[in-house]
Formats: structure tokens, sequence, C-alpha cells
């Protein structure tokens, strides 16, 4: 069952909308090959606002998510595409239907 989350709240330069959309679909490969990621989705609000959500059973599993390829990718890249830090948000579940 999964019990934690992530919410990540991700603002794009301007100019740079298109980027990080980019940059958001092509991990999802990395986010398939995380064993402790039960779900990950990649999330555009605006013209200039993305984030990401995803889930785990546990906290180890969250914090290899934390410390994985994808969080690494997003600090590298952070400066050169978003306006702001990431505002990321450690979540517990309450209920949560998944496929399966």
């Amino acid at each position: 069952m999964v019990k934690l989350a992530l919410f990540v709240r991700l603002e794009a330069k301007p100019g740079k909308e298109a980027a990080v959309a980019d940059f958001l679909a092509g991990a999802l490969p990395l986010a398939n090959a995380e064993a402790g990621t039960t779900a990950w989705f990649a999330l555009k609000f605006g013209p200039s606002t993305f984030g990401v959500f995803d889930a785990f059973a546990d906290e180890t599993g969250r914090q290899a998510h934390l410390t994985g390829p994808i969080a690494a990718a997003l600090m590298a890249n952070a400066a050169a595409l978003l306006s702001e830090a990431p505002k990321i948000e450690k979540i517990d579940l309450l209920a949560a239907k998944l496929p399966g």
C-alpha cells in the first residue's frame, strides 16, 4: 500500500517552458526504473507552472527517489530552467487507488 508521497512544484523561466516539459516527459524511464516509486506523474498546471507527484510504500522508497537520478538531474538543471527553486512537499497519503 502506498503511504507516502512527494509533490514538487516547478516554475519555468520565461522561454524555458518547453524545455521543462521535455525534461519532465524524458524522466519517465528513470521513474519506471525506480523500484520504490509506486506511482509517478509529471504535471502541467499552466503555461509556466509544472509539477511532479509521486507515491511510495515507505520512507526508504521516498528517500531513494529524493537522492536518485531524477532529483539529481533536476537540481543540475534548475538554474537554467526554473525561475525559483523547486518547492518540495512531503505528503502522507490517507487513501489511494492504483491500477493493479
